[in-house]
């Protein structure tokens, strides 16, 4: 099982001992688990799957505070206006701004190469109402800055996270993507009728 004190020095981290605490015992009241092999990157991208329900929320949200994580999603910038921005901030959420010339992969390209650490996290699925693929934003952002994709696999059939070795994209995307989702063969969803197509094809089938 994966704590805290497994992450190496460049991980980026944030937190404090009590945040630490109440993610382990957030995990443990849901009878949830942290497994796998923690990477020492100082920058890279993650992707979480299968994402079919809030609840898969709670379990990252859970295992970000236990191991002191600190890991950036990004948002449409429209959600920073008002008295939410100050929050959404805090939370590790970062606006992309649609006006700009450049799209989410590029602003999110260029913040990962102008951080000494950066921890990028995405769904790759894009919604939790079964896609008939993996989004290939995830690729092509790790691509262009240069970093290895993390894979976090949310199983919710042995209620484990499990986090997978860094993988360093070879730039034959088919070939990688089939490396990746190979990852999740088996893993079961927090509601399987909502997997993407991908992973529904790789569960058991039934006698």
């Amino acid at each position: 099982m994966i704590t805290a004190k497994d992450l190496g020095p460049n991980v980026p981290r944030r937190g404090t001992a009590f945040s630490q605490r109440l993610g382990e015992l957030w995990l443990r009241s849901m009878g949830w688990k942290i497994t796998g092999e923690f990477p020492t990157v100082s920058k890279a991208v993650f992707i979480g799957a299968p994402h079919t329900s809030n609840r898969d929320g709670l379990v990252a949200a859970a295992t970000i505070l236990s191991l002191r994580l600190k890991i950036r999603v990004m948002a449409k910038a429209e959600l920073f206006k008002g008295p939410m921005g100050p929050f959404f901030r805090w939370l590790g959420v970062m606006p992309v701004f649609r006006s700009k010339s450049q799209g989410l992969v590029e602003q999110s390209a260029s913040y990962l190469k102008q951080a000494e650490n950066f921890y990028l996290g995405i769904a790759p699925e894009g919604t939790r109402h079964g896609s008939q693929e993996f989004k290939r934003g995830f690729y092509l952002i790790a691509v262009k800055a240069g970093v290895p994709i993390i894979p976090f696999i949310l199983d919710f059939g042995n209620k484990e996270l499990r986090i997978t070795p860094a993988f360093y994209p070879t730039g034959d995307m088919a070939a990688d993507m089939a490396t990746i989702l190979e990852r999740y063969r088996g893993v079961i969803g927090a509601n399987p009728d909502r997997m993407s197509a991908p992973l529904k094809a790789m569960l058991p089938k039934d006698d």
